[in-house]
């Protein structure tokens, strides 16, 4: 991949993840394909964008502050991979869990497959038992606890 690509698709999934931060469905349309697949999906997902419209809608309860910090990018051939930070204030229901008030600051990791220019999969990981720990709570049901294996 020459030069110039590369930083097209650097500059491609540094606006998928503003589109995590600002919660922004419109942003995030621009850069994946409308057959995006985000795996683990969440509950009840068609593949596309606009699954992320509810989850965006209960982050922006949960964690109106929540921003995504890229840490390391690695980019080879179709494939990138993305180590990030995630942080936020916690000053809504997340996950059954009420507001405490208090930040978290917890990692996730992405491998996305780039097609045209644009986001076409996504794979993605996230450190919820760190979240869990800052919080000083639990998911009282399993319902919960299977849901976060999809979010």
């Amino acid at each position: 991949m020459t030069s110039h690509g590369e930083q097209a698709v650097r500059e491609t999934i540094e606006q998928f993840y503003q589109a995590f931060s600002t919660k922004d469905v419109g942003l995030l349309r621009q850069v994946v394909t409308s057959d995006w697949e985000y795996i683990p999906e969440p509950p009840g997902a068609a593949p596309g964008p606009e699954q992320m419209s509810k989850i965006f809608a209960d982050i922006s309860i949960a964690l109106p502050d929540m921003e995504v910090h890229i840490l390391d990018m690695l980019i080879h051939g179709d494939r990138v991979g993305v180590r990030a930070q995630v942080t936020g204030t916690q000053t809504g229901n997340l996950l059954g869990i009420e507001a405490t008030s208090k930040q978290v600051r917890f990692a996730i990791h992405s491998f996305h497959q780039m097609r045209d220019g644009r986001v076409a999969k996504t794979w993605h990981l996230e450190d919820w038992l760190t979240v869990f720990r800052q919080l000083g709570e639990l998911p009282e049901s399993v319902e919960l606890c299977d849901r976060l294996g999809r979010l």
